[in-house]
């Protein structure tokens, strides 16, 4: 497996791989690596010859420093779980913040026709230029055929959407299904600083996601936001941040149903102090 920590290497080495014919997968990450992103890798190795997995903490997409600080940085372990995947066919790319930034870690800023401004964006300001920077330089530096992104960050794969419209860029954007443990909860990289408690508490979160996904049939936005609200007063170890009923395309929330347009269910939630997100689609 080919290890790179400077980005004018791994670039040559990607140009050469291209220049000989061969197709180039990307799967970007912040490291502590679990199935969901093994899925991800995997779907990039069915469709292209190589794939890149970049692990890199981003330090311009946390608002919260602490969170930043606390985010597990396991790069060993990460290269011993992708080398179960594929000994050969695998690269990483685990720069250091100079290489990707130099001495200006700083965002650029973006404007993604106001898909940046919904949901996670308002919770989280000035989240989506930290990603669209550091998406935008990786794609650079690694220059893929195709690029894969979970559907957990539902509004992240949309805003790289476009992103890649907007700026031209000469990558595919693949969505892949949220890959989730037995009992439901979505798999991501925090699931691990979860309490014991928090741990077992979590998967009430999908399981309020499928009930809305039931009653959307028959139910309104705004009814059903209520009662999920009602539901979280019950469980007192979850916080709910925000549950929103939007429209795929604009992320906007939802005012009155259409059977022309399609809605996912966007929810956060605190168990402690990990933040927690998730979404399903509702028709």
């Amino acid at each position: 497996m080919k290890n790179f920590e400077n980005k004018t290497e791994l670039s040559s080495y990607v140009s050469a791989l291209k220049g000989n014919g061969s197709t180039i997968g990307f799967v970007p990450t912040m490291g502590a690596l679990h199935r969901g992103h093994l899925s991800l890798v995997n779907s990039g190795l069915e469709e292209n010859d190589l794939v890149v997995v970049s692990i890199f903490v981003n330090p311009t997409q946390f608002n919260n420093e602490e969170d930043l600080i606390k985010y597990p940085r396991t790069l060993e372990a990460d290269t011993a779980l992708l080398e179960t995947v594929s000994d050969d066919r695998i690269i990483i790319y685990a720069p250091s913040n100079e290489d990707i930034y130099g001495n200006d870690i700083q965002s650029q800023s973006f404007n993604f026709d106001g898909l940046e401004h919904e949901m996670e964006g308002a919770f989280r300001v000035g989240h989506f230029d930290g990603v669209g920077t550091i998406v935008k330089r990786l794609f650079e530096i690694v220059n893929p055929d195709r690029a894969y992104f979970g559907e957990k960050d539902f509004q992240q794969l949309q805003i790289i959407r476009k992103l890649v419209e907007l700026h031209h860029l000469p990558v595919e954007i693949v969505g892949c299904p949220i890959h989730r443990a037995e009992d439901g909860l979505a798999m991501s990289s925090r699931n691990a600083r979860l309490s014991s408690a928090h741990r077992d508490v979590a998967p009430f979160i999908y399981r309020t996601l499928m009930s809305a996904k039931i009653k959307f049939g028959t139910k309104s936005a705004q009814d059903i936001t209520e009662w999920v609200h009602t539901q979280f007063k019950t469980e007192e170890l979850l916080e709910l941040e925000y549950f929103i009923i939007a429209d795929i395309t604009t992320l906007k929330p939802v005012k009155r149903k259409s059977t022309k347009k399609s809605y996912r269910a966007f929810i956060a939630v605190y168990a402690g102090d990990i933040r927690l997100i998730d979404n399903i689609a509702l028709n």
